[in-house]
């Protein structure tokens, strides 16, 4: 029967498209799909490329709100002619998801886990849901979906299913195909339907009811079949072949399984509408061994025989990444638990029990003792301890793209995969390729017990002689997994990266049956064109290239971390997309974690670093075809940052450290030089003045402020939320009653600065008191500065650099001489400690005041805490505590969490950032994400507390929020809390009652 099939020839070159009438296109878009349709710059510049070397600008994107939004705007594409990409989280290292089409979004809408049926094992999902929510949600019946890329806090089951992911429990549970039972497709030409294993009996069937089905059915046999020897012996038997079309699933002894053959083609042959699941159950139990060998190569050697163990996980780490993520200062603590050695393995292993996870342990240990290269070891069993020493392992890109001193490294070869059996001497092979090359610097980690290795590697991108070396080195490496029997991939698909590369491996026999494959599904390689097969070569469509010439303009930031230059800053973004993981919550690795609250609000990938950062890089006008055309006074570009709260979660969350609030400051600076600002720049900017001129009539500010009419009319002209109640003034600043009161208290331990920031100063002023009762009573004699003095923080944050310079020029100068005999500063409000912490320095990266500024400013809870013979008075209370962003990000909140332990509070400190943010929530428009910030975490925490709880919040815009919000709690300081240890003060219920003296009443939103 097969041989009278007529199998359309193959697709072996990019045909050229039909011309696309792009205002057509998004016109019919727009009146057809439900669904946000976006042509604009900004969005095409935000999609232009993923985690990869790659780079394409896009037609358009489409978010479809349904996938039957999301098949009729396949539909649209279809009748014009227009290429489409598929994208979940947008993480591919091989550019599977950046193309000169129309990407359709998955994630910000379909993202539904559909049903579950437990006692099949089995769930049905939509495939913008990600891959640790629907974990979460299948947390009741016991069950998960078992590969976990490192990934897993942001890729998504469709993404999954495109690039056929792994991760390290892919040693346990197998591919992402393994754990496919059905997928429902839809074809470029409109053909929906659901796929999976199919017998001789349904086959028949469907060949018997005709139609395009019954086509795509038999040209499939025909191809299998005529191809079946090659596919078999082409085909590596290792547990990592990633590369090419899984066409030994539709073998006879497959089960002609269409959905697993459709796993991992990357978009280019069908769109994935929904996937059916087959489920695991979850360990309730697991145990990590940590092994030490001489070097990773005799690592990799013992991989074999503890294989046989049946270990949940077999990652291997060597000496390299270690050394970086030292340099990086990244997981200082869980570093400290490797044993010696030159190379590890982490096994670990899972079980029912934690006795039986352990006895599983114990069993390989006994084996390891006796072996010819015994490694040193460390047992773990501690859930906390193995979370955290499994992030030294799922850090690996993050902490090897930007190491201090050395070049920066890429991907391109950072994926590929041999026999388990072999892993020893094939890394052997490799490492002698990278000397060869000059690559030597390439770090090796990876899923060794399935032969899997990842790496970056220092290619130069942006010369001639650099891309011929990159495009050589790619070749002889292809060439050496493939002589080991392996894959140029083990999880993360082929994209550009290696579709050039596939016939070394498959042969032309086999790369005939790719090519009709696609033919059958996509003649018109309309599917994410130039992926897989027909590609682009893989030294083109390049995000650098010899091509690529920036601009690297005069800035007012030093970025002493990016060799002073901003285009260096803005290249920190390497797509891992980590900024898009949608908790925080308690259970999850990142618990506690900020970055990134807008994303989190709006799912928009313009709204995640991620997508900033991209927006940004194309703004600098290194590319011809860059979407953003207008430089610094991009439309675009301002959009997308004008709902980053400015939080820097991103400078301490993201694996490289990008300084989202810097560079907005930056762009704000630029934006707006020699033109007229927004008016709420000229009121929350100046927010210093002002209150400095509010504080000679408070009382008269203050009713005018909250007068009928008048105060929604001030707001309203101001570009202020005029639901935002304006905060009271205090009738008498903080420096001004210290003045008068001067200094008390023995004095003993030496004198201290305490910094009378704009907000303790002019609204707050009972938390600078709390502070110095607080201070006196540690024996410290307290200093204030002699005049009023501003760290700049309302001007940076609104981009006003010039004035910040020259207020924080005036501040230093006040302060150098306390600074120069060595007196601390110790700041209450975190944000303007922030600033004395890393702002100022960065902004005047050469200044030895500003370094001593930096040096020598302390929190109140690291001045106490490192004040011997000091301890905490003792509050036997719980606390929610809301740490501040820029604590958590600059200052770092575990030294106050140690603090309030000794003083016997246990404190649960809440993720995510308040949304109030300074002047982001104040300014109007911002309403709406500033609330749904709130209530990520801060909101629902404060709710569930009881009445005896004490909530925390050291950061003005923190206690505002919480107040405005209407949750009948108001937040206290930490020097109020301890003030009231200090001096007795019983809590009882509603401790702010007791711990807080406010200027004035609460004030909730919508009230004047």
């Amino acid at each position: 029967m097969t041989d009278q099939v007529l199998v359309p020839g193959p697709v072996t070159t990019r045909p050229r498209g039909p011309y696309v009438r792009l205002r057509d296109l998004e016109r019919d878009l727009a009146a057809r799909v439900d669904g946000e349709v976006r042509f604009d710059p900004g969005s095409r510049g935000a999609y232009s490329t993923d985690g990869s070397n790659y780079r394409q600008v896009p037609l358009g994107v489409v978010v479809p709100r349904t996938v039957d939004a999301a098949a009729e705007a396949i539909a649209v594409c279809r009748e014009h002619g227009a290429p489409i990409t598929s994208r979940g989280g947008g993480t591919s290292l091989g550019g599977q998801t950046c193309n000169a089409a129309v990407v359709v979004d998955w994630s910000k809408y379909c993202h539904r886990l559909v049903s579950v049926d437990a006692a099949a094992r089995t769930c049905v999902v939509e495939p913008g849901i990600v891959l640790d929510v629907l974990n979460r949600l299948l947390a009741d019946t016991g069950l998960m979906f078992g590969p976990r890329p490192s990934t897993h806090s942001q890729c998504t089951l469709g993404g999954m299913i495109g690039n056929n992911s792994c991760g390290s429990t892919a040693q346990a549970y197998g591919k992402t195909a393994d754990n496919i039972a059905r997928l429902e497709i839809l074809t470029y030409d409109g053909q929906r339907m659901w796929v999976g294993p199919t017998g001789e009996e349904e086959f028949g069937r469907i060949v018997a009811e005709g139609g395009p089905r019954a086509r795509i059915y038999r040209e499939l046999r025909a191809i299998v079949d005529e191809h079946a020897d090659e596919i078999r012996r082409r085909f590596p038997g290792i547990p990592r072949r990633v590369s090419g079309y899984n066409l030994d699933q539709l073998l006879p002894e497959a089960g002609f399984d269409l959905a697993r053959a459709l796993v991992g083609s990357e978009g280019t042959l069908v769109t994935v509408l929904r996937a059916e699941l087959r489920l695991v159950p979850a360990p309730k139990a697991e145990c990590l061994l940590l092994l030490g060998y001489h070097d990773i190569d005799v690592a990799a050697d013992a991989v074999p025989r503890i294989v046989r163990y049946g270990p949940l996980q077999l990652e291997g780490v060597d000496d390299k990444l270690v050394d970086y993520e030292r340099r990086n200062h990244m997981h200082p603590d869980a570093l400290k638990r490797l044993p010696e050695g030159g190379g590890w393995l982490m096994v670990s292993f899972g079980a029912d029990s934690q006795k039986e996870a352990d006895a599983k342990a114990c069993d390989l240990l006994k084996e390891l003792k006796g072996s010819e290269h015994a490694p040193h070891i460390s047992f773990i069993d501690d859930a906390k301890t193995e979370k955290k020493l499994w992030e030294v392992r799922e850090s690996g890109l993050g902490a090897t793209a930007r190491v201090p001193g050395m070049r920066e490294t890429w991907e391109g070869f950072e994926d590929s995969a041999v026999p388990p059996d072999r892993l020893g001497g094939y890394l052997r092979d490799l490492r002698r390729l990278f000397e060869e090359f000059g690559y030597g610097d390439a770090s090796l980690y990876g899923h060794f017990g399935q032969g899997c290795v990842h790496t970056r590697i220092p290619f130069d991108l942006v010369t001639a002689d650099g891309v011929a070396a990159f495009r050589a080195f790619l070749e002889r490496a292809a060439d050496l997994v493939i002589s080991y029997g392996g894959s140029l991939s083990g999880e993360h698909g082929d994209g550009q990266a290696r579709g050039e590369l596939l016939p070394k491996m498959f042969g032309p026999a086999v790369m005939t049956a790719f090519e009709r494959v696609k033919a059958v599904f996509d003649p018109g390689d309309r599917m994410n064109p130039g992926k897989v097969v027909a590609p682009y070569r893989l030294d083109e469509n390049l995000r650098l290239g010899p091509e690529w010439t920036p601009a690297d303009p005069a800035v007012h930031f030093g970025y002493p971390d990016d060799e002073g230059s901003f285009q260096r800053a803005v290249m920190r973004c390497v797509g891992v997309g980590q900024c898009r993981k949608q908790t925080s919550d308690t259970d999850h690795e990142h618990a506690g974690d900020v970055m990134c609250p807008s994303y989190r609000a709006t799912g928009e990938e313009e709204h995640s670093t991620r997508g900033r950062s991209r927006l940004l890089f194309e703004m600098l006008n290194g590319h011809a075809d860059s979407a953003v055309r207008d430089g610094w006074r991009s439309t675009a570009v301002h959009d997308a940052l004008d709902l980053c709260l400015a939080c820097k979660g991103c400078k301490h969350d993201c694996p490289m450290q990008v300084d989202m609030a810097t560079y907005k400051a930056e762009f704000l600076a630029h934006h707006y030089a020699r033109r007229i600002r927004p008016m709420d720049h000229y009121v929350m900017g100046w927010l210093p003045v002002w209150a400095r001129v509010a504080a000679l009539a408070p009382g008269v500010v203050n009713a005018l402020a909250h007068a009928p009419v008048l105060s929604g009319l001030g707001k309203r002209l101001a570009g202020l939320e005029p639901a935002r109640p304006v905060p009271e003034f205090a009738r008498v600043r903080f420096s001004d009653w210290y003045r008068r009161r001067g200094t008390r208290g023995g004095g003993e331990r030496g004198p201290v600065v305490l910094w009378p920031d704009t907000f303790t100063d002019n609204f707050h002023p009972h938390i600078g008191r709390a502070a110095v009762e607080v201070l006196e009573a540690a024996g410290y004699r307290v200093l204030i500065p002699p005049r009023t003095l501003c760290c700049g923080l309302t001007w940076i944050s609104t981009g006003q650099l010039g004035v910040a310079r020259r207020v924080l020029r005036r501040t230093v100068r006040t302060l150098a001489p306390a600074l120069r005999r060595g007196i601390p500063i110790v700041g209450l409000e975190p944000s303007c400690t922030a600033v004395f912490r890393a702002d100022a320095p960065e902004m005047f990266a050469h200044d030895r005041d500003f370094a001593r500024l930096r040096e020598q400013t302390r929190t109140l809870a690291e001045l106490l805490s490192a004040t011997d013979g000091w301890d905490p008075p003792r509050i036997d209370r719980d606390a929610v505590a809301q740490p501040h962003c820029h604590h958590h990000s600059v200052l770092g909140f575990e030294t106050d969490r140690a603090l309030l332990s000794r003083a016997g509070v246990r404190v649960e400190a809440v993720g995510g950032c308040c949304g109030l943010a300074g002047n982001f929530g104040f300014t109007a428009g911002h309403l709406e994400v500033s609330m749904t910030c709130a209530e990520h975490e801060i909101l629902p925490a404060v709710r569930a507390a009881d009445a005896r709880t004490v909530v925390l919040a050291d950061g003005f815009s923190c206690r505002t929020q919480i107040e405005q919000a209407g949750v009948g709690r108001q937040a206290i300081h930490l020097a109020e809390l301890l003030a009231a240890g200090v001096c007795g003060t019983p809590l009882g219920d509603h401790p702010e009652w007791r711990a807080s003296r406010r200027p004035g009443p609460p004030r909730v939103l919508g009230t004047r």
